[in-house]
């Protein structure tokens, strides 16, 4: 029969689509052939969008209608809810508030004490007002109360070392819950514990530079980025140090921030805590948004170090392979190679002693031929024979003779 293109028909259609909150922009198109009316839906923006009967969600070929919690974690999934900016309602910002902390974030920020908190703190984006009461967000709550953890319990940062390449055998754990700038110079010294360390002698100090293994700048970066950029509404994980030795992995719960694409990681920022990082840009533990990848990558690169390996999944994951590992197999190898070297020098040394014996005024390229090997290697063996004082040489270079002085 096909469908009805009336006008009538048209606005009934245009209609559902408007009477959506938000409305839904549709086009349609007019196949007079097939008597079809083709509905074009594209993608919103400002998803989701509620009907007059609720909301609901696409599943195959069936329309589900959402409860509260599909909503919600829809919502938080589409980055409509901001975890930093979110108000606690039940805590009294003058209880909470820890003057040490605050004191020392406005000396790193260059700031000034005034005497209204209140309004230096809604000034820094910390907290607002609601029924004429000031209330700290979680933000506030990270940076400047007294146990951080106690008000959000996911929010320390763990650290561990193991032995090998494994999680089998763990050697240290530590789980840091203090303030989020207390927790990144904790993490930052546990990493500067537990990887080595190398000291130099340069023109420009008589005084020793240590170095470490990784460079300081590109684990900081990494880190400050795990911190700033988890997503803090899942509950359930927490940003992790691991230590292997083979490599160093730092990871974050929620993977890239919604908006971003893989491809465009390292070339493009999109802010998942933009009031922590604004805080974190403040007092200069982040130079510049959008930038912590590049340095990371650029301070490998000055180091000679191995390029950082990211991953992307439920977790946002930044792998740095450590400089100082050698593989089981490289070592077999290396091992293997040594005692070959010293066993093909042993029977080297054994034909020089024979050949020797036979003609005392043989001559090492006449040695080198006959064993067929380079004249060096000659020169090498027979200046080990000679400090083992099972060889010497008698008169000059030239018309003199060898003289086996050891038997085998």
């Amino acid at each position: 029969m096909g469908c009805d293109f009336s006008n009538k028909t048209l606005s009934k259609i245009e209609s559902m689509a408007t009477d959506c909150d938000p409305a839904v922009a549709i086009a349609i198109e007019k196949l007079p052939q097939q008597k079809i009316l083709v509905i074009h839906v594209p993608e919103g923006a400002n998803r989701p969008h509620r009907c007059s009967k609720g909301f609901y969600l696409r599943n195959g070929a069936n329309s589900q209608k959402m409860r509260t919690e599909d909503i919600t974690a829809f919502i938080q999934a589409e980055g409509k809810i901001r975890f930093d900016q979110q108000l606690r309602l039940d805590l009294d910002w003058q209880q909470e508030l820890d003057q040490q902390r605050l004191d020392h974030f406005l000396q790193l920020a260059k700031i000034s004490r005034p005497k209204n908190l209140e309004i230096l703190l809604l000034n820094l984006g910390v907290g607002d007002c609601k029924d004429d009461r000031f209330y700290l967000n979680q933000t506030g709550v990270l940076f400047f109360a007294r146990e951080p953890t106690k008000r959000l319990f996911h929010i320390s940062v763990i650290c561990a070392l193991f032995k090998g390449t494994g999680k089998a055998y763990i050697l240290d754990r530590k789980e840091y819950s203090g303030s989020i700038l207390e927790n990144i110079e904790d993490t930052l010294l546990y990493l500067k514990q537990h990887l080595q360390l190398r000291w130099e002698i340069t023109n420009e100090s008589a005084r020793r530079k240590e170095t470490l293994e990784l460079p300081e700048a590109a684990l900081r970066e990494a880190v400050i980025n795990a911190v700033c950029h988890r997503d803090y509404l899942q509950e359930g994980a927490q940003v992790t140090v691991e230590i292997f030795d083979d490599r160093v992995e730092i990871y974050n719960p929620g993977g890239l921030a919604k908006g971003l694409k893989p491809e465009e990681f390292g070339t493009r920022s999109v802010c998942r805590n933009p009031l922590i990082a604004s805080l974190l840009l403040r007092c200069d533990y982040i130079e510049k948004l959008g930038t912590g990848i590049g340095r990371i990558r650029e301070a490998l690169q000055d180091a000679k170090c191995p390029a950082v390996k990211p991953r992307f999944t439920d977790f946002f994951t930044l792998e740095f392979p450590r400089p100082t590992y050698q593989s089981t197999s490289e070592k077999t190898s290396e091992k293997t190679s040594e005692k070959t070297s010293e066993k093909t020098s042993e029977k080297t040394s054994e034909k020089i002693l024979r050949l020797v014996g036979e003609n005392s005024q043989i001559t090492i390229a006449e040695l080198a031929q006959t064993i067929d090997i380079t004249p060096r290697s000659i020169e090498r063996n027979i200046d080990s024979l000679k400090k083992q004082g099972k060889l010497q040489r008698i008169g000059p270079d030239k018309g003199g003779r060898w003289q086996v002085t050891e038997s085998k």
